[in-house]
């Protein structure tokens, strides 16, 4: 390792961590390719560790990449910190946060953790909007928002915090009337609960070479709280998150070989903002906090 480590490194192996390639890190960061790739070889060269495999899709982290992260982002905090002492501006941790998340995750995953945050940022209020729409952050409805699907504008900084797993649940009523189906293919003579508009059932059916129609399912909502609610009265089997379905003890899992791929969850800000204190205090509360809950 070379004594004369350069911190000054540290903001584009940051930027390649949270954003996974090197386009994405000099949008992030407002530099060129080239120079992030720079940054980071340098990085490598002065560590004397790799700390990024180079692939077709972007870099992927390391071990060692994801262990020295934690020391990274205390260094540029710690850097940041001694700006604002330096400028005379220090922001308290105080004030509004508006944060924008699906139904589900604002209803169910993140009350108690928003209690968790009451504790660790007391001076923090905020605002909550339950809400699908992933367009909000960019119309400035909201500082933070918690997405299942990725926004790709440039004007965002993104960052994939958790995966959610989900599966086949059904109330404990519903099994006693209609029996437990032992393997997939069982799903079809039960009564299935799925979407109206969304097809993301019906593919996922497919996908293990089951063909569905709407027309299969007995009850179709696309609102999420009320398609668990059916869920809980026992109307037949739904695909919900495990998060969600924790909070009823009589809601059981169904099929648990049934592997079904978890949904990731981003966590999303305008980059304009990011700087705030209070709001980069509480992205990086609910960075930690949501994974833990999931």
């Amino acid at each position: 390792m070379n004594n004369q480590f350069d911190w000054r490194l540290i903001p584009s192996f940051l930027a390649a961590l949270d954003q996974g390639s090197l386009l994405g890190a000099s949008r992030m960061l407002k530099a060129t390719q080239p120079t992030v790739g720079r940054h980071i070889a340098e990085l490598e060269s002065q560590l004397g560790v790799v700390l990024f495999e180079r692939t077709g899709r972007g870099l992927l982290p390391t071990p060692m990449a994801l262990q020295l992260a934690g020391a990274a982002r205390a260094m540029e905090g710690s850097a940041n910190q001694f700006a604002r002492y330096a400028l005379g501006v220090e922001e308290a941790i105080a004030g509004t946060v508006r944060i924008s998340a699906s139904t589900p995750v604002a209803c169910y995953l993140l009350p108690p953790i928003l209690a968790q945050m009451r504790q660790a940022l007391p001076d923090v209020q905020v605002e909550l909007v339950s809400s699908n729409q992933v367009s909000n952050l960019l119309r400035r409805e909201a500082d933070i928002a918690l997405r299942m699907v990725q926004p790709d504008q440039a004007s965002l900084v993104v960052k994939r915090i958790a995966k959610i797993p989900l599966g086949p649940y059904a109330h404990r009523d519903y099994l006693r009337r209609r029996g437990t189906p032992k393997k997939p293919e069982d799903l079809v003579h039960h009564e299935l609960i799925g979407h109206d508009r969304d097809d993301a059932v019906i593919k996922g059916f497919a996908a293990f070479g089951v063909k569905m129609t709407k027309e299969s399912f007995a009850f179709r909502c696309d609102d999420m709280i009320a398609y668990w609610q059916a869920v809980r009265a026992g109307l037949g089997i739904g695909f919900v998150a495990d998060y969600v379905a924790a909070a009823d003890k009589d809601v059981v899992a169904v099929l648990p070989m049934l592997k079904i791929p978890p949904m990731p969850i981003w966590l999303t800000v305008h980059r304009e903002i990011r700087t705030s204190v209070r709001i980069r205090a509480v992205y990086d509360f609910l960075a930690q906090a949501v994974g833990k809950a999931v």
